[in-house]
């Protein structure tokens, strides 16, 4: 009887979960509405179907050459993490299937073998975002010193959803865990590609508040380069606001720095 149940319950949720109109990523094939191969599937829209033909740029193909170099010829796969993300540069931030196809042939591996990568770290986007993807850090350091208000004060400005991209297509805004710079909380990344993967950049700015994220957006909305790095005039890079109020000279040197006078 527990068994019976147990299969009615399988087959309930399998019938749940079900896709629809979607395509295998293992070969681009059409769906066969399985369950059990879902997981290896992706959704079909018209500006992201497998059959679509896509290229480095001639530019960039050269630059697939250097990275590919940097490894030994029997073990290129191992360029997968930098061909994924110079292909996302040239596409404006995101990752088509057909861009991972293009990847897997380079490199010489089965297309699902690039999926795990792209499917696997955050810093691959497999939907579209904006020429200027803002990230907010999420994490205990910069969520003690205000970065929910942070969000919420770009959200706001910029009249969108988390994740969710403006009308003209220039921002939206994510959330990014820990990027290294707590001594600076709260702090914003902004990933840059209104210039292609020639001008891309990826720019920090730390010690932020809500008026001045706002003062970044519309900076970057007129074209300009806002100051990278913290944002407190106070501060020099990571030191104390102000400047230091201890350790002001040169440091006494050790008694028996001469061992052999000791």
């Amino acid at each position: 009887m527990a068994a019976r149940l147990v299969a009615k319950r399988l087959l309930e949720i399998r019938s749940a979960l079900r896709p629809s109109p979607l395509i295998a990523l293992s070969n681009g094939a059409s769906s066969s509405r399985s369950f059990s191969s879902a997981l290896n599937y992706h959704l079909e829209s018209p500006d992201n179907k497998a059959d679509m033909i896509w290229e480095f740029s001639k530019a960039n193909m050269e630059k697939v050459k250097e990275i590919i170099s940097h490894y030994p010829s029997n073990y290129k796969q191992s360029a997968v993490i930098p061909l994924l993300d110079l292909a996302q540069q040239q596409h404006g931030g995101w990752l088509p299937v057909s861009a991972m196809n293009a990847v897997a042939k380079i490199i010489e591996v089965a297309p699902i073998r690039v999926y795990e990568v792209a499917t696997f770290y955050t810093m691959f986007n497999r939907a579209k975002v904006g020429k200027y993807h803002l990230l907010v850090c999420g994490t205990t350091p910069c969520m003690i010193r205000g970065s929910r208000e942070i969000e919420d004060t770009l959200l706001k400005h910029l009249g969108v959803k988390r994740n969710e991209v403006t009308k003209d297509g220039m921002f939206c805004v994510g959330e990014m865990e820990c990027m290294g710079c707590c001594v600076n909380a709260p702090m914003i990344t902004v990933a840059d590609y209104s210039k292609g993967s020639e001008g891309y950049t990826y720019n920090y700015y730390e010690d932020v508040t809500p008026k001045r994220v706002v003062e970044i957006v519309e900076m970057l909305r007129r074209g300009e380069a806002p100051p990278v790095g913290t944002q407190n005039p106070e501060r020099i890079r990571s030191g104390p606001a102000g400047g230091n109020t201890t350790l002001l000279g040169e440091p006494k040197p050790p008694p028996c720095r001469d061992l052999d006078a000791c």
